[in-house]
């Protein structure tokens, strides 16, 4: 008896690899190998091991006295994801407003400061907010006093804004870009006003770059460790500057240092799981009624 081999509509057969696209993988799977999960491994291996190499969890128990400044850099690393996404989203419907010159235009504004590394973006905002500063000597010229802008709280979640707000602004914008104008047009037709339009088209349609501007900014912030060290006060420690301090501690505590980093990357990873199930890979988002 023949079987029946016909495919259910709406369905997609999988295409095998071929031996040409086997081969162009292999430099890409060389470079994961040897860079992502052998170095994965490595953190693995010393989180579990003490000095002499024998199986422990103690250095994983041992984080509980770390929990301070795990929360205050999930803290931290949310307010300025939080901060990022209320400045960028309104400004990067406003830029689909331009036109496409116009557009360029802002764009290159936003991907200029990405062209300069994050330490001397973030050691020449120092400058400008230290207190000899050139901020606080134009309010001294005018007669005001200096303001405490340096060594606190908001002077470090205001730095990981001023260095990642543009991750969050780009796959915004090209996600909106993309949405068909005849939508709005559409939902005009229908009797939606401005704000309905936004709420029910643009909103939903634009769900995917979010969740792509929330990730490429949380996961940076929540493992800074340059910007909080030079713009924070002593308390102001994170998660990151604390890896960084056992690792170039005089014992060179990496067992300490590994389990740390391997709890940071559950955290992005769980992190990252969450924020996805909010998207539609195939779809790119759907319109609400």
């Amino acid at each position: 008896m023949k079987k029946n081999t016909t495919v259910p509509v709406g369905t997609r057969r999988k295409k095998l690899p071929t031996p040409g696209a086997s081969i162009l993988n292999a430099p890409y799977l060389l470079w994961a190998a040897l860079f992502i999960i052998i170095p994965l491994f490595i953190v693995v291996y010393y989180a579990f091991t003490d000095a002499n190499g024998n199986f422990t969890t103690e250095n994983m128990s041992g984080l509980a006295d770390y929990t301070s400044v795990m929360l205050r850099s999930l803290w931290y690393s949310l307010a300025a994801t939080a901060i990022c996404l209320l400045i960028a989203y309104p400004f990067a419907y406003v830029v689909c407003k331009f036109r496409p010159t116009s557009q360029k235009v802002a764009n290159m504004f936003v991907t200029i400061p990405l062209w300069i590394n994050l330490l001397i973006r973030t050691y020449c905002l120092t400058t400008l907010m230290d207190n000899n500063g050139l901020i606080n000597q134009a309010l001294a010229f005018l007669g005001m006093g200096r303001l405490p802008l340096m060594n606190n709280t908001g002077a470090v979640i205001f730095g990981m804004v001023y260095n990642y707000l543009p991750y969050m602004i780009l796959p915004i914008y090209n996600v909106m870009s993309r949405i068909d104008p005849s939508l709005l047009e559409a939902g005009e037709d229908l009797g939606c006003n401005a704000l309905q339009r936004v709420r029910r088209i643009v909103m939903p349609l634009s769900l995917p770059g979010v969740i792509s501007g929330i990730i490429m900014v949380f996961v940076p912030s929540v493992s800074t460790f340059y910007i909080s060290a030079k713009m924070g006060g002593t308390g102001d420690y994170m998660i990151g500057d604390l890896i960084e301090n056992q690792i170039h501690a005089q014992n060179n505590n990496l067992p300490t240092a590994a389990a740390l980093s391997l709890v940071l990357m559950v955290v992005i990873l769980v992190s990252m799981f969450i924020l996805n199930r909010f998207t539609d890979d195939e779809e790119g988002g759907s319109m609400l009624v």
